[in-house]
């Protein structure tokens, strides 16, 4: 890449050092140069190929259609990703557990409502109310 960068740069300094020149034989010269520009970005293309397979492996890169070997490949990337999103969300103090979800009380009245709706049976509510039970106790 840093191959590619050098050529595509090297023709912009070679106009600007050449700029007012007029002579004759540096017409041809100056159409040799701007070829370097395309080789340059094609070289920084390639470069940029090669980096990702490197740092993903070829099965991450998607070179290799193993699946098994793209998660083995990628497992640092998930590693660090879910180790970041963990960060964040400890910083945030969000609680995700199950027993935090709703109050113990919140559970005991919306139980009550289905069973007034009609939504639970008598026997439904009742076990549903003693595993809430045990829950808090």
């Amino acid at each position: 890449m840093i191959l590619g960068l050098l050529l595509f740069f090297s023709v912009f300094v070679s106009f600007a050092l050449n700029f007012g020149n007029h002579d004759p034989g540096l017409g041809s010269q100056m159409g040799r140069a701007f070829l370097r520009a395309p080789i340059g970005m094609l070289c920084i293309f390639v470069g940029a190929i090669l980096k990702g397979i490197g740092a993903r492996g070829a099965a991450g890169a998607g070179i290799v259609l193993d699946p098994k070997r793209a998660r083995e490949d990628l497992e640092p990337w998930s590693r660090m990703g879910g180790g970041m999103l963990k960060d964040a969300v400890d910083e945030s103090g969000i609680n995700f557990s199950r027993s935090a979800e709703m109050p113990f009380d919140e559970k005991l009245r919306r139980l009550e409502g289905l069973r007034k709706d009609g939504l639970l049976t008598e026997t439904e509510y009742q076990e549903k109310r003693c595993e809430v039970m045990d829950e808090k106790f």
